[in-house]
């Protein structure tokens, strides 16, 4: 496996991949990386010749500067565990070469419409500019024919869409499922911030999702939206941020599942100091 840490270094890398006539695939991490981001990396071994990972820990993406702070730095063990699955290249750039021009100087604005003004848009001002800031950098620096996202961050994904699309990037956005624990927890490089008494408690976030998604069949939005709510909050150690049952296309709030053919629940839980999000499909 290669590794990159400079502008040069990784163009030299892609510049030698594209010589050769073989196809790109991409994954974006902030690294502490797990078994989620490595059923994106092993997906993208199996549907291109090469792959590339990045780890880089984005600033203008954080709100809280506290999170930013205490965000999971494992790089030792990140690169291993590349090396362990078969990456072609890690690029671990630093906020210089990210941001050669100083974080002060960072002009870039983007506005993504009614998908970039609800939950995480809310509730993390200025969060999803700095993803597609930090994205359309990479996807500059790393010119994949095939970029791979974790449908964890669902809001997530529908924002770097409609980023290629504004700026026309030619790169195929791929969405891979969740991946949980065995008791059915997504996988989160936060989640090694949990204390052993939080992380017992925190596995209601799953178990009530999966029970929503089963009472929607028969409720309506309204009491599943209560039901979720309501037994998050019942836990001790947990607190609801926000729990949004909306149409899967446009990010929007629904009121009926008639409205459209998918309909996701999404939802942020605070678990102390630890911000945990996870969703789940109500109707598709």
């Amino acid at each position: 496996m290669i590794i990159c840490k400079t502008r040069k270094e990784i163009s030299a890398a892609v510049a030698n991949i594209r010589k050769q006539g073989r196809s790109l695939g991409f994954i974006p991490t902030m690294g502490a990386l797990h078994q989620g981001h490595i059923s994106l990396v092993k997906k993208s071994i199996e549907e291109n010749d090469c792959t590339a990972v990045s780890i880089f820990v984005n600033p203008t993406q954080f709100n809280n500067q506290n999170d930013l702070k205490t965000y999971p730095r494992t790089i030792d063990a990140d690169i291993a565990l590349l090396e362990s699955v078969g990456a072609d290249i890690a690029f671990i750039p630093t906020v210089d070469v990210m941001y050669p021009e100083g974080l002060e100087n960072v002009t870039e604005s983007y506005d993504f419409g009614p998908i970039g003004q609800v939950m995480e848009g809310i509730a993390r001002p200025g969060h999803f500019n700095g993803v597609g800031i930090v994205v359309h950098r990479l996807f500059e620096l790393v010119p994949a024919d095939r970029a791979y996202f974790g449908m964890k961050d669902f809001q997530q994904i529908a924002i770097i869409k409609e980023m290629v699309r504004q700026r026309d990037i030619h790169i195929e956005i791929i969405p891979c499922p969740i991946v949980r624990e065995e008791d059915g927890m997504a996988l989160s490089s936060r989640n090694i911030r949990l204390s052993e008494e939080q992380r017992k408690q925190a596995v209601q976030i799953s178990q009530t999702l999966f029970k929503a998604q089963e009472l929607a069949k028969t409720a309506s939005v309204a009491e599943v939206q209560t039901f979720v709510e309501t037994t998050v909050n019942s836990v001790p150690l947990l607190s609801v941020e926000y729990f949004s049952i909306v149409n899967a296309h446009t990010m929007q709030p629904v009121t009926s599942w008639d409205e459209t053919d998918w309909v996701v629940g999404c939802i942020t839980v605070n678990v102390g100091d630890v911000r945990l999000i996870d969703n789940i499909t109500l109707k598709k």
